[in-house]
Formats: structure tokens, C-alpha cells, sequence
């Protein structure tokens, strides 16, 4: 890339969109109807109910499922959400559902009240509270799954019908699990927000239980698939425990305005990863990405006082993950697809959409009102624009895209037919085989409509095969859906910027529209256009001073060894980092995106983060030089690594 002139990467622009043209189907995009989308995102919560199902229960082809919960352990642990197309129940990922909920109606619950909608979504965090009450009888136990996996995915059964294992499992002081925990503390912590006004009682029940599951989570630390082995294989804590510890203290912070949740997050900014990770994320495994535009709303808001260095550190890393977001960041874009879609991995990325759109409209929100834009973007951005980026990502959800299809099923004229959901696919009682054969492996359509699923979504070429089998396009998640309910309501009502957004009533996609402005002429490779040795882009700092380029630094690697130890699959990968500008580099930093496992020949910036600089045993690569690096981790998917400042104290023109 470093080569290339402005007129050979616009002739690289124009023979793309030219390919792309062919590939595309050119559509009009009508007005999208968000009420409708927001009334069908709240009537799939009533189809992932497990237990007996209330008298006002909406989808009538679901019924009463796993009466027996928790009867082998001597526990009610009836209730509560399937957390997917299948039949378990986990703990983790299910209150990471209820916390987006309540975040949504927190934000959001004048538009809801004003769209007829808010009764139900407090009933949808209702359905999942009530179960953790249940899940917590105790101050330091906390049963965290109900049923197993593997057991699971050996039939294709109704949760009506089914005769898979039941199994519970918890975690407690013993055998902890600070991430589950934490994020437990976090969904009881955020819903006794949302129930104060309407139900003080019950409000104050949650919060007596956020307290101490927090308390259990900082007092007992551990990573609860450590305790709960079952999990692993499906719900791994990835990111660790650190960022459900920060996530906690800052919900309980903001539902009881006590100094010491605050002073914790302050005090643990950087021992806890808060103000050390810069991510292009934000999921049920990884909460720092929240974290930090929390922090920054309290930054924002006027009520810093002595913490405001440190609220000020949190805001430098949410606006790595928002700039990014906006293809303006001094380090990683976001990637897209040639599509539009934001692009993370191969499974359940629109997990990861809704997730990015949620943030993005609520931080819009969050600036707006404090009279405040993005700062340590590389230009200028309005937050017309921010919220216009979450908007865009909710549009292509909803059927704005080369295929036309709407991936919240239900919603439009097109949308997945055969959706990888166990309860939607089986009209009627089948035994654990038996699905598989009748059912699973056929191309007739669902006989169940799942309104409001999101399946996984399209590959990173905004491909998509409509097939059962392909679960990691075709299976929907209760944590794809649950930020969209609060985006839905803030689009189908509106508030001050939405007067600032462009009408896409009008707007027609093109292929070159859909390249030149989603994305920077330097910003093709981040759009999933790229070949498998990369180099890193165009390095910028504020917009205000021009920075040392940092594409003459080339960032390869490549996959060396693959071993497995039991049932765990490791890969080593190695690369280099080599120095092609003209002059001596030093102080240069990276950021890493995805990495799981240790990295050696790079050294970390701080105790818990994703910086790292040259080593302290070759702090300056002279032209020419390289350094080699290398590291191990269970998943089949290199790190990403970036040059975040190429060299603070070279001068401009020298690379």
C-alpha cells in the first residue's frame, strides 16, 4: 500500500466497484418502519421463555418447557431464557440480555412508553430477573447453567419435548466465577434502575442482590468456566473476569450513587484493563467497550471532580472504539463489509452489530446533551453523524443491503426462511433423532415465524446461505436482539438529532455508493479486501497536528504450529514487524485486536490492555530492521495488530 499513488488507489476504487457492480443487486431502499421492528424485537424474548408460560403469552406456538429445573439439585430454577436455537440455559449470556434490556429502557423509556411498547420490555427483563433471583439463594452462590451442550446438540427437540440432560451447575466461593457473577450484578444492578419508580420493592430486591453478587465477584475471584468446565465449550469468558468486575461497580454506581462503586472503577482504571484495552467490540464476553462510554457519559456530564484525569482516560479508549466505528480512528477502523456491515468474526457477527449500533446511538445521545462531540477522532464529527453510523448498521439489519434480505426475521418482504431454532422448526412432538431426519435436513421453511430473531448474519462478503445447518449465519441469540429493542424505540420516536439525519426513503444503493462512502480510499483492506499478509494503515493523531506516517511499517504474520492437549486445540502464530520507512522509528505503538493468549517480542503498555510498543531490548528499529513476534491461543483466528502511533518524535515527511 505504501507504493501506490492517489491515482493507482483510485483506479483500484473504480475497477472494484466495477466487479462489485456485477455482484450487487442495485435496489431502492424504502423508509423503514422501526415501530414495527421494535414490537416484533420484543415479541422474540416471549419465544426464548423456558418454564410455565404466563396466561398473556403472545406466541402460541410456544409452551410450557423444563418444569423440572434445578428439581435434581433441590432448587426451583424454573424460568428464565434459552439462549439461542437450543435448549440450555446460560447463565452468562442470559444476563448480559437482561442488562442490554434494561440499558435500553434507561435510556429509551420515553420513546417505548410513547411507542406502546415499554410494558413489554419490562416484562422481557422482568422474565429474566425473576430467575436470578431464583439462581442466587445465597449471598455467594450463583447457579450460573441449566443443561449442557453437548447433550443438547445430540437431538433436535422442542424444549417442550425434550429428554436432554437438566443438570445445573453454580459457582460459589469454592468454585467462583467473577465473570458471571459480575455480569449478574450488572443485569440486577441496571433492572433496579428501570423497576424504582414503578416498583420500588422489587427494585430494592434486585439491587440487595446486585450488591452482593458484586461482592462475591470481587471477593472470590476466578473465571467461571474454570468452576463450570460444561460452559467452556460454548461460552468461554475470553476477555476474563477484569471487565465484569469494572461493569458491576459502575451499573451499582449509577443505581445507588455511592462514592465507593465510583472510587472502585477510578482506583482499578488500569490494574482492571478499564483504561488499558482499545477494542472494536462489545459483547456478552467483553464489557469494556460499555465500561468506558459510561465513564465518559459521568466525564461528560459536569460530575468528574478529583476522578476526572482518570473518567478522561476511559474516554480516550470509548473514542478509539467510536472513531473507529466512524472510519476515523488514529488506530483500527472497524471493519466492514462491501456491504456496509461492521465485520468482527465468521460466528454470530451481528452480535456484534447490534451491539456497535446501540453504542453508537446512545454516546450520540450522551454528547448531544452535554453540548460535547468526539475529540481524539483523526476530523471533525457531528453527533448527527454518530448516530447516523448506528443507523446505518440498524438499516442494513433491517434489509438495506445488496441482497435485499432483512435479518430480523419477520420484518420485511425478505428474510431467513430456515432459521436454526429448534422450537420455530418442529411443528409437533418428535423424539431426540427424529428432528434431525423430518425436520432439520429439509428445505421447506420454518413452520414458525420467530419474529424479531437476528440470525447471525452474512459472511464478510455480505454472503448468506438460508440453511438450518449453517449455524453460525442461521441461529439467533437472545444478546443479538436485546440492543436493537432501545435503538428501535430512540428511531421509530426520535429526539433533537433526529431532524439531522438523512431521509433514506429516497436513497438508492449503488456498488460505488456503497464503497466510497462507507469507507476511506485508505480504508479498502479494513473492508475485508485484503490478502493475508497485512500492512498496517495510515497512522493519524488529531486532526489539529499532522502525525509521522506509519505505512512504510509492515505488520506480517503467518500460522507455524497447531497441537492439541485433550479436548484443547492451540495454534502458535508468528510474524514480523519491519521498518520500511526512510529514517529510524521509536516510541511506535500497537494495538491488538483478538489476541487470547500471550504475546512475546512486543511489550504490553501497562499492566491489562492491548497496547504494546517496541521491546525495551530494541526500543528503535533502524530502516530495513525487523522484529520478530509470536504468540499462542486456543482460537483458529490470528490477532489483529495495528500501528496505533508510528513515531511520536519523528518528523512529518521522513516516512
Amino acid at each position: 500500500m505504501a507504493g501506490r499513488s492517489i491515482m493507482g488507489r483510485l483506479r483500484g476504487v473504480q475497477v472494484l466497484a466495477f466487479v462489485l457492480g456485477a455482484l450487487l443487486v442495485v435496489q431502492p431502499v424504502v423508509a423503514m418502519d422501526y415501530a414495527s421492528a421494535l414490537e416484533k424485537s420484543l415479541l422474540y424474548f416471549e419465544a426464548q421463555r423456558s418454564g410455565k408460560l404466563p396466561s398473556d403469552q403472545r406466541v402460541s406456538w410456544r409452551g410450557d418447557s423444563a418444569l423440572n429445573d434445578g428439581q435434581e439439585q433441590g432448587i426451583d430454577l424454573t424460568g428464565g431464557y434459552y439462549d439461542a436455537g437450543d435448549n440450555v440455559k446460560y447463565g452468562l449470556p442470559m444476563a448480559f440480555t437482561v442488562s442490554m434490556l434494561s440499558w435500553s429502557v434507561i435510556e429509551y423509556r420515553h420513546q417505548l412508553q410513547q411507542s406502546g411498547q415499554l410494558d413489554y420490555a419490562l416484562q422481557a427483563i422482568r422474565w429474566g430477573t425473576d430467575y436470578f433471583i431464583k439462581a442466587h439463594p445465597s449471598a455467594n452462590v450463583l447457579w450460573g447453567e441449566v443443561g449442557d451442550g453437548d447433550t443438547d446438540h445430540q437431538c433436535w427437540m422442542r424444549p417442550e419435548d425434550m429428554t436432554t440432560s437438566r443438570t445445573a451447575y453454580k459457582i460459589d466461593a469454592n468454585n467462583p466465577g467473577s465473570d458471571l457473577a459480575g455480569e449478574t450484578a450488572a443485569a440486577m444492578a441496571s433492572a433496579s434502575i428501570v423497576f424504582k419508580a414503578s416498583d420500588p420493592s422489587y427494585s430494592a430486591t434486585l439491587l440487595t442482590h446486585a450488591r452482593q453478587l458484586f461482592t462475591f465477584a470481587d471477593t472470590y475471584r476466578g473465571t467461571y468456566h474454570d468452576s463450570i468446565p460444561i460452559a467452556k465449550k460454548y461460552y468461554q469468558s475470553w476477555s476474563g473476569y477484569n471487565d465484569e468486575l469494572l461493569w458491576g461497580a459502575i451499573w451499582l454506581y449509577e443505581a445507588t450513587g455511592e462514592a465507593p462503586y465510583l472510587q472502585y472503577v477510578i482506583d482499578n482504571a488500569a490494574s482492571l484493563g478499564g483504561t488499558g484495552w482499545a477494542l472494536d467490540q462489545f459483547s456478552w464476553d467483553n464489557k469494556y467497550v460499555g465500561v468506558q462510554l459510561k465513564a465518559t457519559k459521568i466525564l461528560l456530564s459536569g460530575k468528574g471532580g478529583s476522578f476526572t484525569s482518570t473518567l478522561e482516560a476511559y474516554r480516550v479508549k470509548a473514542e478509539y472504539f467510536l472513531c473507529g466505528a466512524l472510519q476515523k480512528n488514529s488506530g483500527a477502523q472497524i471493519r466492514k463489509s462491501p456491504g456496509g456491515m461492521f465485520w468482527i468474526q465468521d460466528w454470530n457477527n451481528m452480535q456484534y452489530v447490534t451491539t456497535s449500533a446501540f453504542l453508537l446511538t446512545v454516546a450520540s445521545d450522551y454528547y448531544e446533551a452535554a453540548h460535547a462531540t468526539l475529540k481524539y477522532c483523526t476530523s471533525s464529527v457531528t453527533n448527527a453523524e454518530m448516530l447516523a453510523a448506528g443507523k446505518e448498521q440498524v438499516d442494513y439489519v433491517l434489509g438495506k443491503n445488496g441482497r435485499g434480505t432483512s435479518y430480523l426475521v419477520g420484518f420485511g418482504a425478505s428474510y431467513p426462511q430456515r432459521v436454526h431454532h429448534r422450537a420455530a422448526s418442529l411443528p409437533q412432538p418428535v423424539a431426540c433423532k427424529e428432528g434431525f431426519e423430518r425436520f432439520y435436513y429439509v428445505q421447506s421453511s420454518n413452520p414458525h415465524v420467530i419474529e424479531g430473531a437476528i440470525t447471525g448474519g452474512p459472511d464478510a462478503n455480505d454472503n448468506y446461505n438460508d440453511q438450518r445447518d449453517e449455524y453460525a449465519m442461521a441461529e439467533p441469540c437472545t444478546y443479538n436482539t436485546a440492543p436493537m429493542v432501545g435503538v428501535f424505540a430512540r428511531l421509530s420516536v426520535g429526539s433533537s438529532l433526529a431532524s439531522s439525519l438523512p431521509d433514506s426513503s429516497s436513497q438508492t444503493i449503488t456498488p460505488l455508493d456503497v464503497i466510497v462512502s462507507s469507507s476511506s480510499l485508505a480504508s479498502l483492506q479494513e473492508m475485508g479486501i485484503q490478502s493475508t499478509t497485512h500492512e498496517s494503515r495510515l497512522t493519524r493523531s488529531h486532526p489539529i497536528r499532522k502525525a509521522f506516517s506509519g505505512e512504510c511499517i509492515a505488520i506480517t504474520q503467518h500460522l507455524v504450529e497447531k497441537w492439541a492437549v485433550g479436548r484443547h486445540v492451540y495454534f502458535k502464530n508468528a510474524g514480523k514487524v519491519t521498518n520500511n520507512c526512510k529514517t529510524a522509528i521509536q516510541g511506535t505503538t500497537f494495538v491488538v485486536h483478538g489476541l487470547y493468549g500471550t504475546l512475546w517480542g512486543l511489550e504490553k503498555v501497562g499492566a491489562n490492555g492491548n497496547i504494546y510498543t517496541l521491546p525495551h531490548t530494541m526500543p528503535k528499529l533502524a530502516p530495513g530492521q525487523s522484529l520478530d513476534f509470536s504468540y499462542v491461543q486456543q482460537r483458529p483466528f490470528k490477532a489483529q495488530i495495528f500501528v496505533r502511533k508510528a513515531c511520536p518524535t519523528c518528523k512529518v515527511g521522513y516516512s
